[in-house]
């Protein structure tokens, strides 16, 4: 750690299984989590919240910057790769689209994350992945094509 160096960076991570299969078993997210949280931690970061769909997973966690965003992402997304592969939860091979989302939030809005990571269920029932990944975009006002964005099978 550097004298005279401090941060707070709260960063909402968001990716897709390849070809939105839906390959996430319900029976599994809590110990998909727990290594999820697992992975987070070792980084010196902090899992604030870990919400998996069967298609999609969103993490938010209180970010450090002294790894870049994209290796940060690569490597969680490569280390849950094997995971799942490793126990053997589908038939196949298990991996993660290409790509993600992150999206930044300050300091007063962490439980209002929190609570909407922690309501995908429901949120889902009203709102598509897709849907609700151009809501991010629009909100935060990512410019993109569409051609560049998730494979949506909708």
């Amino acid at each position: 750690m550097v004298a005279n160096t401090f941060s707070k960076i709260y960063l909402q991570f968001v990716f897709a299984v390849r070809q939105r299969q839906s390959l996430i078993p319900k029976e599994h997210k809590e110990e998909l989590h727990k290594y999820f949280t697992g992975l987070i931690k070792n980084r010196n970061t902090k899992m604030l919240a870990v919400h998996s769909m069967p298609d999609h997973t969103h993490l938010f966690v209180g970010f450090k910057p002294n790894i870049l965003i994209s290796d940060f992402v690569k490597e969680i997304k490569v280390e849950s790769n094997e995971f799942i592969n490793g126990k053997k939860w589908i038939k196949g091979k298990f991996s993660w689209q290409e790509g993600y989302g992150v999206f930044s939030y300050s300091h007063s809005h962490i439980d209002s994350v929190i609570k909407y990571i922690m309501n995908q269920e429901r949120r889902h029932k009203k709102v598509n992945f897709k849907q609700e990944y151009h809501e991010f975009l629009e909100k935060f006002q990512v410019s993109f094509e569409e051609k560049y964005l998730f494979e949506f099978f909708d």
